[in-house]
This record gives C-alpha cells, structure tokens and sequence, in this order.
C-alpha cells in the first residue's frame, strides 16, 4: 500500500514538454465543462435529471465542482496522477451512463442532431470526447505532469532539502568524497 501511494505522490517529472499541451487540452475542457454543469441547467442537474441519477442536483453540483477544481490542477500540473485517476473514473461511469441507452435507442437526452441517431456507429461518433478525455488522463497518470507543472517543482524542491538535510547531518561519507573528487577531477 505504501509503494501505491508513493507511486501516486511522486510522479515522474522528467517527460517531455509538449506534456503540457495535453494538460492544457485536458484540465481545460474538464474546468469549462464544470463551468457549463452551473451556467446551463440542461447541463447540469436537468442532465443528470434526465439520466436518472439519485440527488440529481447534488450530483451535478458535486461533478461541476469536482471539473472546475480537477481541471485547473490539471492545468497547474498538481497532483496530476490523483486527479487523473479519478477523472478516469468519472469518464467510464459518463461513458456507460449515456453510451449505453444510446446503443439501445432508448437514449433519454435529445437524439444527436443528424444521423445516425442510435446504434454503434452514434455511440461511436459521440463518445469522442469522453474517449479522448479518458485516454489523455491514462496518458498523464502514467507520465506524470512533465517538467513544466508544480508537480516537477514540489519534487526538485523535496530534493534540494533531502540533499540540504544529508550535508546537515554530519560528515559525508566514503562514497560522496570519492564523487567530489571525481567532479574535481573532470573540472580541472
């Protein structure tokens, strides 16, 4: 259990940065889309009216605010695997909650604009964006935030005061001698 929760708290911070790109994409539609959940009942608790969730509007509320908080730590890039893994949450039970019925044609939100209106290839052509939300999280929950974000900072910053804390502690040892000498060594 401790190793699941180190491997949550310390992410990788050494990807690419073009990762931020897809945090930006990422927390970006989720905090608009949580925005959307207050400023448009038929986005929020009429949705999840219509979808038969219980306590539609305490759903809808707690999903907006969930978005709108998730979304701008995403776009921070703080603690990026906690968030992503429940946002990939929240995309299946949005996936299977509304991609479901509509495979079955007895889908309770208004049909798409233009066909096709059920059946395989409307569940495809509508789920697009929760697809891509879910896999873009999959895809920062297994790298990390990457260099540009406050996760890369926290952890070079627990770093500095491990190394300000080892220099503390006392003499160094053998082995960081013969790695001063080495620098020195090179240097000359």
């Amino acid at each position: 259990m401790n190793r699941l929760l180190e491997w949550f708290g310390q992410p990788p911070v050494d990807g690419p940065r073009a990762t931020l790109l897809l945090r930006l994409m990422a927390g970006g539609v989720f905090l608009w889309e949580g925005i959307l959940k207050f400023v448009y009942a038929n986005q929020g608790v009429g949705r999840f009216t219509k979808l038969g969730f219980p306590e539609p509007g305490l759903t809808a509320n707690f999903v907006g605010c969930f978005e709108i908080v998730g979304g701008v730590l995403l776009l921070l890039g703080l603690m990026t695997r906690y968030v992503t893994l429940a946002f990939m949450v929240e995309m299946l039970v949005a996936m299977l909650s509304t991609k479901i019925s509509l495979y079955l044609g007895t889908y309770p939100l208004p049909p798409p604009p233009a066909p096709p209106v059920f059946g395989i290839w409307a569940v495809l052509h509508e789920v697009r964006s929760e697809y891509a939300q879910l896999l873009t999280s999959a895809f920062l929950l297994i790298e990390g935030a990457g260099v540009w974000s406050l996760d890369a900072l926290r952890t070079s910053r627990r770093a500095a005061t491990s190394r300000l804390a080892g220099a503390a502690a006392g003499p160094a040892s053998a082995h960081d001698r013969a790695d001063r000498r080495t620098i020195a060594a090179g240097q000359r």
